[in-house]
């Protein structure tokens, strides 16, 4: 189990904690103390919200769960099971047309169409190549030519 941080009034992993003040903030204007400060104001604002949308999955997932084994062995109606989906909130009527405005945002987040790839980050490989995707993958590039030099001795 990893070992807790008090920052701010939340409990942070050891290992967080460090990585977000000695890699991530320098060079960033902001302070320790400062991006602890708005996490826990986040987290205290958005906590409860957070709780009840979490308990209206648990509650969803409960009804789902008890309705797959009360229908077990009956015949599959796409219909009814719509109904019901649509009965416990899972499905609701789409809504009115909306446009999200943005400002400050790179054209080729916001604007450019491009590729967009999901991929476990415990690859390194695949989530450089997810990150670079866009542009094509430096890495991708090097990788089969000798352009770094020769390769190491074995062993």
């Amino acid at each position: 189990m990893s070992e807790r941080v008090s920052r701010e009034g939340l409990s942070v992993a050891h290992q967080l904690a460090a990585f977000i003040e000695t890699d991530a903030l320098p060079g960033t204007g902001i302070t320790p103390t400062q991006f602890w400060a708005g996490l826990a104001a986040l987290v205290a604002e958005l906590g409860p919200k957070n709780r009840e949308l979490l308990q209206k999955r648990e509650d969803i997932q409960t009804q789902l769960d008890n309705w797959y084994i009360s229908h077990r062995g009956v015949d599959f109606s796409y219909e009814t099971y719509q109904d019901f989906l649509k009965e416990i909130g899972y499905l609701v009527d789409e809504g009115p047309d909306f446009k999200i405005e943005t400002q400050g945002i790179d054209p080729e987040i916001a604007q450019i169409a491009g590729p967009q790839l999901v991929v476990p980050v415990m690859n390194a490989r695949f989530a450089l190549n997810a990150a670079n995707a866009r542009w094509g993958s430096l890495y991708d590039a090097l990788y089969g030519t000798d352009a770094m030099g020769d390769l190491p001795p074995a062993g």
